[in-house]
């Protein structure tokens, strides 16, 4: 018993020093923990994104060209099959098949079309040759009532001149009959000539139409052009099109063959972060399907307008960074880490955001592990630290977080709030002077009434001061005097007066506002 007492008591013993061991262990971590060191080396203010790969250069795979034939109502195609994406094809291999029944029952109407115009024309041309053949006999038939009435006529020679007239009125009569059965003749014949071509033409348009359907439909069953593996294309809204999706007569490609040599990343940049983003930068590239690998590239292309994305409120800009060299394991569609390095400098002194305080001056400052609060002057920053200009120097030991009993820490480097209110100052100025070149400029453009006139006589500024009531007297002024001094005078002196008055206001800054008008004197 006794001996059980003492080796539970020795156990207990053990298991009291571990604690205390681990106890101390984990409170030495937690404060190792709380404070962390200023480092000096080079300082890289990084945009990042997310980005997609994609073929730099690529073979688009197309469905039939609508736009070649005007005979072909223009129309959107549904896929009805499609190899699955990644598939390796060489070239001529199937790839996909589209819907053929809107276009085959269109084939089929125009093919009836085509035979009831080939129908019409047979007629036509037998129905054309019956009339001008009974036309041709009906004209040899007056050439005989011609030569008969002309018979009758010689005679009736001895006949009395009631009995001679009558012959030549028939004569006459013939000889017209005649001769406006030729004309007749000759007009439908080139009536039949026209109705002919017309009859052709159309017929030969309805054979191209349904020449071109055929063509059309012969290529509802898609191949490939070329060796490459198949990649799905994006629509308008970054939808893949597979089957059931639709392709257009202006967007007929139904997927792409991409070259695997070179590749890009295209990715987005938000509105705040674009105006750094030039072409030429450096980006650091990570492809999270192996993360343990890393590439490089070179931004070569910024949009110049922006665009929202669906689901998204804010406008983004697209850019494009080519990957420099090439690895066989990359593939289209893999999603990419980009790095964007939009400025580097050498040789500066940073610290954690996370370590930077500010009180209710907005003074920024660092709780030191010397138990003092240090005044920093701070300078540009990336998404994890920020440069220290004035304040603390490489090595310097500080809290990334408050500390306990915060009002213990004194304040020093009071002497740098001067310089920080003073780059505050200057930058207030900065933004002041580029306010009212703006205003300025948009005061030269727009003007107002008067505006671009020496001096600045009637400006926008001055206008706004003008009330109707003195307008209209301003206009009244204006006509008595343009009638070259009849029906009054001008008073000069009022007028040198307001003049005066509105240069000084124009030396010391102010806009003149115009006073109202002194009464002419009658």
């Amino acid at each position: 018993m006794k001996r059980t007492v003492i080796i539970t008591g020795i156990i207990v013993l053990v298991a009291v020093i571990i604690l205390i061991v681990v106890s101390r262990v984990t409170s030495k971590k937690d404060v190792a923990n709380l404070y962390g060191v200023s480092l000096k080396g080079q300082f890289d203010i990084i945009v990042t994104t997310t980005g997609e790969l994609q073929a730099k250069k690529s073979t688009d795979i197309t469905g039939p060209e609508f736009t070649q034939s005007r005979n072909i109502r223009a129309m959107d195609i549904k896929i009805t099959d499609m190899v699955q994406e990644g598939t390796e094809v060489k070239q001529g291999d199937y790839v996909a098949t589209l819907d053929r029944t809107s276009f085959d029952n269109s084939l089929k109407d125009e093919l009836e079309r085509l035979t009831t115009q080939e129908t019409n024309l047979e007629m036509k041309i037998l129905d054309t040759a019956v009339t001008l053949s009974n036309l041709r006999d009906n004209i040899k038939n007056l050439r005989f009532s011609v030569e008969e009435a002309d018979i009758t006529l010689q005679q009736s020679k001895f006949e009395p001149p009631t009995t001679i007239r009558q012959a030549e009125i028939a004569l006459d009569k013939s000889n017209r009959t005649l001769d406006q059965s030729i004309r007749g003749y000759a007009l439908r014949v080139e009536q039949a000539k026209s109705d002919m071509r017309t009859m052709k033409n159309n017929l030969s348009e309805q054979r191209t139409r349904v020449s071109d359907l055929q063509t059309v439909l012969s290529k509802f069953i898609i191949s490939a052009p070329s060796d490459g593996m198949i990649i799905y294309k994006r629509d308008r809204m970054g939808a893949k099109r597979k089957v059931g999706s639709s392709i257009s007569p202006w967007d007929n490609v139904v997927a792409t063959l991409p070259d695997m040599s070179s590749m890009i990343s295209k990715t987005y940049v938000n509105e705040i972060d674009v105006s750094k983003v030039k072409q030429g930068q450096h980006v650091e590239i990570i492809v999270d399907a192996f993360p343990e690998k890393s590439y490089t590239g070179t931004v070569t292309t910024v949009a110049n307008i922006g665009e929202q994305l669906p689901n998204a409120d804010a406008k983004v800009f697209e850019v494009q960074i080519e990957v420099d060299g090439s690895d066989p394991i990359l593939r289209p569609s893999m999603t990419t880490g980009n790095k964007i390095i939009t400025k580097t400098i050498s040789d500066v002194t940073f610290i954690p955001l996370e370590s930077v305080q500010a009180g209710v001056d907005s003074i920024p400052f660092v709780y030191l592990k010397n138990g003092t609060k240090q005044v920093v002057v701070l300078g540009e920053s990336n998404e994890n630290n920020v440069v220290v200009e004035q304040g603390i120097v490489s090595g310097t030991q500080f809290y990334l977080s408050t500390p306990p009993n915060p009002e213990k820490f004194k304040m020093v480097g009071l002497d740098l709030i001067t310089v920080i209110k003073a780059r505050e100052q200057a930058k207030k100025d900065e933004e002041m002077a580029l306010r009212r070149e703006a205003e300025k400029a948009k005061e030269q453009r727009g003007g107002g009434f008067g505006g671009g006139m020496p001096g600045g006589r009637m400006g926008g500024g001055g206008m706004q001061n003008i009330t109707p009531e003195m307008m209209q007297q301003f206009q009244k002024m204006r006509g008595q005097g343009g009638q070259g001094g009849q029906g009054g005078t001008r008073d000069t002196t009022g007028m040198a007066a307001r003049r005066k008055m509105r240069n000084s206001q124009q030396q010391q800054g102010q806009t003149p506002a115009v006073p109202a008008p002194t009464p002419v004197k009658k």
